[in-house]
């Protein structure tokens, strides 16, 4: 049986998960797909014009929304849910998920020698209500050269993460500052998640 000081979280994200321990929340995955071979269930393609922040929280809001149709297609216990988006903003422009290996050479030396935007955006819903927080952070990069793009992705398989680097893996080797939450670069901005959390009742490290 489920306890009440406990939430959902939609996402397949093993660091999201990791996050959430860390600061001592109950959770339970709630798949949006049953099976990665389903049909996607959100449009993550950015509209014409659409800004890095409206686009975010468009998709955050309406994976909010998804989850509680889960929620309630399944008859589950009504719990908060939890959802997050990641994105990589450069000159307004918004970087996602490469599609293929070309792209992922492409976005890194776009991101070689500059500085960019790191945009995780994180709601919860209880029922028609969802509360949502932006975290915003700056990475900058050093020159990185061709044969270290064409190493990196080799040995790392890069075309689920936005801007198709991992600050937590070798791309760290990469990063000359970061301003910002390190958390919210990984995934889940710890601070605002738990402000969020704690607003819908949950208790943190019960």
């Amino acid at each position: 049986m489920l306890s009440d000081n406990q939430i959902y979280l939609a996402s397949r994200s093993p660091r999201r998960r990791e996050l959430l321990r860390q600061i001592g929340v109950r959770f339970n995955l709630l798949l949006m797909r049953e099976t990665l071979g389903r049909p996607i269930d959100i449009d993550e393609q950015p509209f014409v014009g659409e800004t890095p922040t409206d686009y975010i929280y468009r998709v955050v809001q309406f994976k909010a929304n998804e989850g509680w149709k889960r929620i309630l297609q399944r008859k589950f216990p009504v719990l908060p849910v939890l959802v997050a988006d990641t994105i990589v903003a450069l000159d307004g422009c918004i970087l996602g998920k490469p599609k293929d290996i070309l792209q992922a050479e492409e976005m890194l030396r776009t991101l070689s020698g500059r500085s960019h935007q790191v945009m995780t955006a994180i709601g919860v819903g209880i029922k028609d209500k969802v509360q949502i927080r932006l975290s915003t952070s700056t990475v900058r990069f050093r020159e990185i050269s061709e044969r270290e793009i064409r190493k990196y992705l080799g040995q790392n398989t890069m075309l689920d993460k936005a801007g198709a680097y991992a600050i937590q893996g070798m791309a760290a080797a990469f990063i000359v500052e970061i301003s910002g939450s390190y958390s919210g670069i990984v995934g889940l901005p710890l601070y605002e998640t738990a402000q969020l959390l704690e607003e819908a009742g949950i208790e943190l490290f019960p």
